[in-house]
């Protein structure tokens, strides 16, 4: 009866202590969410360098990013266009990607990224669709990213690529 005693109380403690493991990952996961939450919901603008083996002959290509009043705005190749996505449907994949996956994020330092004190975060994501291993330096201030790098597996013909971001939010308009 000890015996079965003891053994109930070892495997709730287990399940406590992994339920506590899962709400720490999760808590350390937050100020990240909330800043990609942040780039779609303020208005933002991003410029991006992404350089791919396969793509583009592995020579970087520039983008960049604008949302504004509700609107995503992209220029490709030299030319702003509207985007092919809401950012209510970039909301919706963020938190798919959130809910569905599997994330690990981690503060790694503290330090200024020109006169902004930030705090710089690794975040490793899994989805079906892809692996991403990122620095984000968020913003102590606003929360905000102010810049990320990223590494990404897609897989198959899409293979891996590594991105580069800045983020602006001061006097971002609408290109067109």
């Amino acid at each position: 009866m000890f015996r079965n005693y003891v053994f109930v109380l070892c495997v709730l403690s287990f399940f406590v202590t992994a339920q506590d493991v899962i709400a720490r990952a999760a808590d350390s996961c937050q100020p990240v969410f909330d800043a990609m939450t942040k780039i779609v919901t303020t208005s933002s603008h991003s410029y991006s360098t992404r350089t791919a083996g396969s793509a583009n002959s592995g020579q970087p290509a520039q983008s960049e990013t604008i949302y504004v009043d509700g609107k995503t705005y992209m220029r490709v190749r030299g030319k702003w266009m509207l985007g092919p996505v809401t950012p209510q449907e970039v909301l919706d994949q963020l938190k798919e990607n959130r809910d569905q996956g599997k994330n690990i994020c981690q503060v790694l330092r503290t330090e200024l990224l020109g006169a902004e004190p930030v705090t710089v975060y690794s975040v490793h994501s899994e989805t079906e669709n892809f692996i991403e291993d990122s620095q984000m330096w968020i913003s102590k201030v606003t929360g905000r990213i102010l810049k990320e790098e990223q590494d990404v597996d897609m897989g198959g013909r899409t293979g891996k690529e590594h991105r580069s971001a800045r983020f602006e939010y001061n006097n971002v308009r609408a290109p067109i």
